[in-house]
């Protein structure tokens, strides 16, 4: 009995010996461990809580699209691109705010929703989309050069065709019927066949006849 008592004396002395060497060490690990993991539970909540948020601000915002009300709608939209600017409904809702600002017949404001995508979205695609959007506005305003410009911006395969569609109607509206007729059969060959919007483009290339 002697002897167990001994050897287990010895054991625990070695343990505290062991502990007193990497205790202090391994209680910091585990504090951390510890925190990161409920810091990243909680991190991972908030994102979702966030998400959620976002999510029924854009429910409120296309509820107030039926309105046709800019101002209110531009307000709806602001709660999402000033409180949730890094969510993906934030760009969306800019891009409701500008269509109603066009319909609105306020311009300005519709450039300032379209440079909002392009200075905060994180999808390109919203970007090839504000710059069409935007291009389409400056061609109603008589803003040629600048609108052709922003069609020169490099842009997803997927908006080709419509970037050359509209870089066509640019230069119809400039008076460059030539370059604008290379534009339109340049769009129809990046066009599908059985989207109706190829027959649009046809149709206003075959417009322009043999026209310079």
């Amino acid at each position: 009995m002697a002897t167990y008592n001994h050897e287990d004396q010895d054991r625990v002395d070695g343990l505290k010996a062991w502990w007193s060497k990497y205790g202090t060490a391994i209680t910091i690990v585990l504090t951390v461990m510890v925190t990161t993991f409920g810091a990243m539970k909680a991190w991972k909540y908030y994102q979702q809580q966030q998400a959620q948020h976002a999510a029924d601000l854009y429910t409120l915002l296309k509820q107030v699209q039926s309105s046709n009300d800019s101002e209110k709608i531009n307000d709806a939209a602001q709660l999402l691109t000033q409180g949730y600017s890094s969510s993906g409904y934030a760009p969306r809702a800019a891009l409701i705010a500008a269509q109603a600002d066009v319909y609105a017949e306020n311009s300005k404001r519709a450039i300032q929703n379209l440079q909002w995508i392009l200075d905060h979205a994180k999808e390109t695609e919203m970007h090839d989309l504000a710059r069409l959007r935007m291009s389409g506005i400056l061609l109603d305003e008589g803003k040629y050069d600048e609108a052709l410009r922003l069609l020169d911006v490099g842009h997803g395969e997927t908006f080709a065709g419509l970037y050359l569609d509209r870089k066509g109607d640019i230069q119809v509206a400039a008076q460059k019927i030539s370059e604008a007729r290379l534009s339109y059969q340049a769009a129809i060959d990046k066009l599908n066949k059985g989207n109706n919007y190829y027959n649009i483009v046809q149709m206003k290339l075959d417009g322009l006849g043999n026209s310079e």
